[in-house]
This record gives C-alpha cells, structure tokens and sequence, in this order.
C-alpha cells in the first residue's frame, strides 16, 4: 500500500479532467459482409442466417447507386428475371431443380419476412434506396411477423454494393472496454488503445458507482503505461503537505472507513500485546511507520493493560526522500505519539532514523539489552524489490538481517494480491478484480457523495493503481504478493509462524458485527488471519518468530 497524506487533485468530473492527453485516430472495426456480386445487378443469395446485432443506416444511405426502388404490386414486373433465377439455383448449395412458380413463392416469402411484409421491386436496371422500415435494422430483425418462421426466412439476401455492411458491436461496459484497451496495449496497437482511452474517458466518473470509478483511475493508469509516463504520475501523486498536529490525513480517513486496512493493524496490535505482556522494556522497530495510525491505537490498547511496559520506544525508519522530512512531518508525526502516551499514561519515546531502507544497518536502529524487540512491517515489504527486479534481492536480503537482530516477534501486515511477477494483463486483472473490491467495500461505509470517500480514492488508491499498470522492472514499486509467497519469504529467512489466538479473533469478529455490516470478512488460515469484503481477500496479518 502506497501510503500518503493528501494530494491536490481536482475534483470536477473526471469525463472533463484528464491527466493525460493522447492523439489518435478514430478507428472503427467491426463484422462486415459483401451484400452486392461484382454484377451489381445480380440478386445473390447466402445460406447463412445473420444473427447480427443492428446495421449501420448511414451506410446504405451512402450507396454509389442514384437509381431509385418504387414499390410496386405483385405483378409479373416484380419477380427475378429467369437469368436470376438460374443465378439463384447454380449458387445454391442444394443445387436441385425448381420451377419458376415455386421459385416465385420462395422469393416472395423471402421479400415478406426481410422487409417486414413490404413490397419491393428489385429487378435489371434497378438498385435500392432505404425506406423508413429497412434503415430501422431493429425492427427488421425483431419485429418480422415472419422471423424465424421457415429456413428460408432465416436466410439474408444479399444486394449488389461495391461497399460493406459494417456491424457495429453491442455497446461495451466501462470494464469491457478497460480490458480491450489493456489487450490492444499488450499487443501493440497503440493506436486503438489511444482510442478506447478517449472513449473511456468519456465514459466514467470518480463520482460515480465503484465500477465506474475504479475504470476512472484504471484508464489513467493505461493512458500513463501508453505515455510511458507512470514514474511521473507516481511521484506526482505525492502529498503536498504532511499531516498537521490537528488535521487527520487522508490515510488515516482510510484505515477508518475501509476496515480491511484497520483489521490488519488490530491484529498485528493485539499479537504485539500478547508477546510484550509481560516486558517491561519494548523497543518496536517500524520499516514504514506512515502517519502513526498503527500506534495511536497500540498505545491506546496498552494505556487499558494492568500490566503494561514500563518503558516503549518506536523507531520509525523514514526515507530521506520522503515528502515528511524536509517539512517536518515524520516529528509530528512523533509529537502527536508522544502527546497521546503522556495523556493516557504510557511512557513513550520516538526516534526516527533517516534512511532508505536497503541501507539500514543494525548498528543505526540501536537495539539495547534488557529491551524485547519488536519489528513491524504494515504494509512495506511489498515496496522492496525482489529477485524478479535485481540480482540485489533487497526483500529477502532485509529479512534476513532482521533474524539476525533475534526479535521477540515479526508482524506483517500485507495485501493479499499478486500484482510482483505476474505479466501485464494477468496482474491487469488482479488490481481490477482486487480494487472494485475496495471500491465496493467504501460504499458501505461512507456516502456516495462523501468529499471524504473521494479523498481517500484519489490520495490513497489511486497512485498505486497508476503504478501497478504504467509501470514496469524498477519504476514499479507497488509489488504486492499473496499470502502464500510471503509465507514462503519467512521460511526461508529461519522464522517460524506463531499462529493468532482465538481471543484476537474473537475481538475483530466483534468490532466487524458491531461497528460494520457482515460483508467485512474473517477468515484463518495456515496462522494468518485474512481480511475481505464479501470473497475477496483484501489484508493478512501473520507473526513470526
């Protein structure tokens, strides 16, 4: 999880707010059929039945042809010539013999049920102009008296034309057209992807249903992967401004009103208490302590505990790089932990070490005898680049050297979703699947109208959505893996799973019926607790030792 505070995104409708600005051309393509033989006055007919969905009007319109069809009676003028009729039966795939009465019959059941029992003349010297009836497919095809009535019925006739039929398709969903546009990009069309990206655009809005406004951030992270401009929009999507000592941030507003996020937090909170109830020295280590929201309620949760420690540092591992450091948001951060413990009762001491990750180093985070140490990783490991990036595997490599600081415990919170190796559309996919899960769960907790809802989507969700699908090797940062793969990296790092207690899920299972509604889920499995919204994994919390 991308974890920033707020970020200055304009807020009108996203059919007219663009981040991106493609050229391409209006291409079009579709079935199409020849309805005229090279003698435009030979009648042709198909033995296939055409299930198409409409025709276009406007193409019959354009005909190179200026001659005229009158409607006429039945009369002899109004049948094939017998040339035609032998046209007919030489092209039929029966090849059997008909005589001209039959031949006519046939015909006129023909002409009733195309033409909706409307009169036709088409015949030597005569081409064809649209009635009202014929430039409405619709009708044609769904309101014959006739349809389906006999094979022959079924059949289309085919009219002279040097142009095709084009059919369009059936109006495509903001998600079908999402994933067209991921294909065409895959595969090198990059001038329908450009396309489809200003059709999509049009098509959906951040103020809309979780379906139209997970297409909203999709497409721009589409449009980024076209422009080969994600890096760009990912850093861009930075806060302006760290959180203040009194305004809460947008991924606070997050961890409250998707529970997912928070259950993740409660579980590796309430499995830090278990291990540290009776220490009276603890020192947590924390490789992303974002804006502290884990630790105001670990510390709120130890203020009600008989026994709790005497002493508890936190040090916050914070990349120099960040936007908190230069304008002193990682010490409000700090400040705000330590007003709380001083007003509930908990000793409380924070430090920050200013360092990339990868280059931290035992001797910097000052680990002291008679202290139990605690490492906490929520929701950044997935940040550190793997095997699949460089030779230098960094995940691995920092899991290992904290085994080597023999931590009392190891907690990892994590989303549950592959989005590390797996190829472009496959991990297209899983974020569209993984995300409208999101999107879904938000609307259960907060208005569709909710400024607050918009925020979190804009400033929380939607700079990993980018990520994810513009970018690619080291530019992509957001490398999220399922629970098994982490389980996995563990193992191999020498720790061993400690499993949650049944009184740690016993209390989410509460909070989720108390304070949320029933399509939150809980689910244990192999010593992680999971966390979803109605099938969906969303958050797994382990421990290990």
């Amino acid at each position: 999880m991308s974890l920033v505070s707020s970020a200055d995104m304009s807020t009108t409708s996203y059919a007219n707010s663009k981040l991106f600005s493609l050229q391409g051309g209006n291409k079009s393509s579709g079935l199409s059929t020849q309805l005229y033989s090279s003698d435009k006055h030979k009648m042709m007919y198909m033995p296939e039945s055409f299930h198409g969905p409409s025709y276009d009007p406007k193409f019959f319109m354009d005909s190179p042809s200026e001659e005229l069809i009158h409607p006429l009676g039945h009369d002899e003028s109004s049948y094939p010539t017998n040339y035609e009729l032998d046209y007919f039966v030489n092209q039929s795939s029966d090849a059997i013999e008909y005589d001209e009465v039959k031949m006519r019959l046939k015909l006129q059941e023909l002409e009733h049920a195309l033409l909706d029992e409307d009169e036709v003349v088409i015949g030597p010297g005569h081409s064809m102009e649209l009635d009202e009836d014929w430039a409405n497919p619709s009708r044609m095809l769904h309101d014959s008296p006739k349809e389906s009535s006999s094979s022959e019925s079924s059949n289309f006739s085919s009219i002279s034309s040097s142009k095709e039929l084009s059919v369009p398709s059936p109006p495509r969903t903001p998600k079908q057209l999402l994933f067209n546009c991921a294909t065409m990009i895959a595969e090198g069309n990059l001038d329908e992807a450009a396309t489809m990206i200003v059709e999509l655009r049009q098509m959906v809005s951040i103020q809309g249903d979780p379906s139209q406004r997970i297409a909203a951030y999709m497409v721009e992270g589409l449009a980024a992967r076209l422009a080969a401009s994600g890096k760009v929009l990912y850093k861009a999507l930075k806060c302006k401004e760290p959180p203040s000592l009194d305004r809460l941030a947008a991924m606070q507003i997050l961890f409250e009103v998707c529970p997912c996020f928070k259950f993740g937090y409660m579980a590796a909170n309430a499995k830090i208490i278990e291990a540290i109830k009776n220490e009276k020295k603890v020192h947590i280590i924390d490789f992303d302590i974002n804006q502290g929201n884990q630790y105001i309620m670990l510390i709120q949760s130890l203020a009600e505990q008989s026994n709790k420690p005497v002493q508890l540092r936190v040090t916050g591992v914070d990349d120099p790089e960040s936007i908190q450091r230069p304008i002193g948001g990682l010490k409000n951060i700090g400040q705000r932990l330590e007003a709380l413990g001083e007003l509930v009762g908990v000793a409380f001491e924070f430090k920050a070490v200013p360092a990339r990750t990868p280059l931290v180093t035992p001797a910097m985070l000052e680990c002291r005898a008679g202290e139990a140490l605690v490492v906490n990783f929520a929701f950044q490991l997935h940040h550190m680049p793997d095997e699949s990036v460089s030779t230098i595997n960094q995940r691995d490599q920092l899991l290992r050297m904290v085994k080597s600081l023999n931590p009392k415990l190891v907690t990892i919170v994590e989303q549950d979703v592959n989005t590390n190796t797996t190829p472009f559309l496959s991990r297209f996919s899983e974020v569209y699947s993984y995300y409208s899960a999101i999107y879904e769960s938000l609307d259960a907790t907060l208005p569709r109208e909710s400024q607050d809802r918009v925020n979190v989507e804009k400033q929380c969700l939607a700079r990993d959505i980018v990520n994810i699908v513009a970018c690619e090797g080291e530019d992509r940062i957001e490398r999220y893996e399922v629970a098994g793969k982490w389980r996995a990296r563990m193992l191999m790092a020498g720790f061993s799973s400690r499993p949650m207690s049944k009184n740690i899920r016993d209390m989410i299972q509460q909070v989720i019926v108390s304070q949320y509604c029933n399509r939150f889920t809980l689910k244990e499995e192999i010593d992680e607790l999971h966390f979803g919204w109605e099938e969906k994994n969303l958050v797994v919390t382990s421990a290990w030792t």
